[in-house]
């Protein structure tokens, strides 16, 4: 009983820490987001991404630095106290949500493993001169210009795309893909959707979600714009030619990938065409404004979890409060 009870109790303290925490980063931007409109967009992706991924590291760290080694040192190894139904059930929900984001990690993994050897055994290598990685020209019904994969990744590009823009649309929407392999878009895309599997109860996280996807898009973008106002135009230019190459109804299959123009609604591509006007013709500020805020958050967020692991380590005191804590919610859920 004693392995059940410590297995259930961290489970459960898991799921409650990441959803509260969901719930409080959800919150947090939905009042400060107005005051980020100043912000780059890289900056704001990296807070958006910051404030989703911090409930699952604060629970994680929590639970592995806290509650566990509370539980092993002071939990008697015969106790009396039994899982009760209500921690039972707060436990398997925790389970379930850590379960499904692991077989949807390996099902991605496996799935862009196979898109990406298909891909190149079908495709032709090109030159790519805008970007450090191997570039292949693919047959494809939708009007592919992705980088697909995280450890080796890889530019695919479909071949309407050469039939339908010009070399200077082309150059500006690679440069588009670049910004995602500087900023690690594809590797963060995977870790968000593990986060949002993880937590069932409160699904508070995907507005974040949603919000990081646009920030990330307008990021690339701006990473473009960064080589001219004519990019701007070129890129602007490309983006409303592959719309309209979209057959009606076609969505990529794209497990982990950056594509110029994926799932997302008209609306974001106006929206993103619009910006890219306003900065060609100056009236927009390419986004170089890095809030120091910004990089203070994500330095001091993980400065505390760290101070929290070192304190735990040499502090009994802790591990008593904590364990009383935990004796606590056990008594209140039986």
């Amino acid at each position: 009983m004693f392995i059940l009870l410590g297995i259930s109790v961290l489970l459960a303290a898991l799921l409650t820490f990441n959803s509260l925490a969901s719930l409080g980063t959800a919150t947090v931007w939905r009042i400060a987001h107005r005051f980020t409109r100043d912000w780059s967009a890289a900056a704001r992706a990296r807070t958006l991404y910051l404030l989703r991924v911090l409930p699952a590291t604060l629970g994680i760290t929590c639970v592995l630095f806290l509650l566990t080694p509370a539980y092993l040192e002071l939990e008697p190894r015969t106790t009396a106290e039994r899982v009760s139904l209500k921690l039972a059930i707060i436990a398997l929900a925790s389970a379930v949500g850590m379960g499904l984001a692991i077989i949807r990690g390996v099902a991605a993994w496996r799935a862009t493993a196979r898109l990406t050897a298909d891909w190149r055994a079908h495709g032709e290598p090109i030159s790519v001169p805008q970007i450090a990685i191997p570039a292949y020209r693919i047959e494809h019904r939708f009007p592919v210009i992705a980088i697909v994969g995280v450890l080796r990744p890889r530019l695919f590009l479909g071949s309407q795309i050469f039939e339908s823009l010009t070399p200077a649309e082309i150059a500006a929407a690679v440069e588009h893909e670049a910004g995602h392999l500087v900023a690690h878009d594809n590797l963060k895309r995977g870790l968000l959707r593990a986060c949002r599997d993880v937590t069932l109860i409160i699904p508070c996280g995907r507005a974040l979600d949603r919000a990081w996807a646009a920030a990330s898009e307008s990021a690339a973008d701006e990473h473009a714009t960064r080589r001219g106002r004519t990019v701007a135009l070129d890129l602007a230019s490309a983006l409303v030619k592959i719309a309209r190459m979209i057959p009606a109804g076609a969505k990529p299959a794209m497990p982990a990938g950056a594509l110029l123009i994926g799932d997302e609604e008209s609306s974001g591509v106006k929206a993103r065409v619009r910006r890219l006007i306003q900065i060609a013709s100056g009236d927009g500020k390419v986004g170089l404004y890095e809030p120091f805020v910004a990089n203070l958050a994500i330095w001091t967020s993980f400065s505390l979890l760290l101070l929290l692991v070192v304190s735990t380590q040499g502090n009994p005191r802790v591990l008593v409060t904590v364990h009383s804590l935990i004796e606590h919610v056990v008594s209140f859920l039986n």
